[in-house]
């Protein structure tokens, strides 16, 4: 078996199990938590940088809810039992960058390791990243190769496997669907306001050695928990989400 074929079979297992990588990450950041103080005391400053961290997590989210929003139904997502791709998506996102929601992933981690003011958490987490999900992005691109042929790899030939070519834009063939992306990246939201919400939280326990929940914080993990419940109960108990063929 070629090396290629070896890293897209690893590929195929670690893509069942994709969400377990928070969990592996789970230990160097306590670690880097461990270290955190304030330079000078400056409270304020660590609330702004923060809220900048936090923005650069959405900033992927957004990325993902662009790539969702114009996607038709059938393709790969946030499935982990196998690939999915009724169809080969080549316009909008697709048309700059080969794994666009790999690469909000990424910036989404990239904003989780910058809370922590530690340099070596984030080479740490882009590092991380980056070996478990080329061996996932080879088992997708071996599957798409055999599910489409020549047709795919016209399109890897001119599409960029991660870093985004602008210049190669294509519109989108279908519309933007905003009930796609709400039925589809909810979890994400709130997951991203939930891992905010509790690394403050424990830093208040490593700085100041109690835990303590300011207000802004639990108002902000509140609305985000609201906003989860009502659109999961949305999503299993009504059709309201379904857009057909999305």
């Amino acid at each position: 078996m070629t090396l290629e074929k070896e890293l897209a079979r690893t590929g195929s297992f670690l893509f069942r199990w994709r969400g377990l990588l928070p969990i592996f990450l789970a230990l160097p950041t306590v670690m880097a938590m461990r270290d955190l103080h304030y330079v000078n005391d400056a409270r304020t400053q660590h609330e702004g940088w923060a809220f900048f961290s936090m923005a650069i997590s959405f900033c992927g989210l957004g990325l993902r809810m662009v790539t969702i929003g114009y996607t038709p139904g059938g393709t790969s997502g946030r499935n982990t039992k196998k690939q999915v791709a009724a169809e080969l998506n080549t316009t909008g996102m697709y048309s700059i960058v080969r794994h666009p929601l790999y690469l909000g992933n990424l910036i989404i981690w990239l904003g989780v390791s910058m809370f922590c003011h530690t340099w070596w958490l984030t080479v740490i987490f882009v590092l991380a990243f980056w070996i478990y999900y080329e061996r996932i992005m080879m088992a997708e691109e071996e599957f798409l190769r055999e599910q489409f042929g020549e047709r795919y790899l016209e399109w890897a030939n001119r599409t960029p496997a991660f870093i985004p070519a602008p210049n190669r834009w294509r519109r989108p063939e279908l519309p933007f669907s905003v009930r796609t992306v709400l039925r589809r990246e909810y979890s994400g939201f709130f997951s991203i306001i939930a891992c905010f919400f509790g690394l403050e939280s424990y830093r208040h326990v490593v700085v100041d050695g109690q835990l303590v929940f300011e207000p802004h914080w639990a108002v902000i993990f509140l609305a985000g928990l609201l906003v989860y419940v009502t659109l999961r109960t949305l999503k299993k108990t009504t059709r309201l989400l379904i857009v057909e063929g999305r």
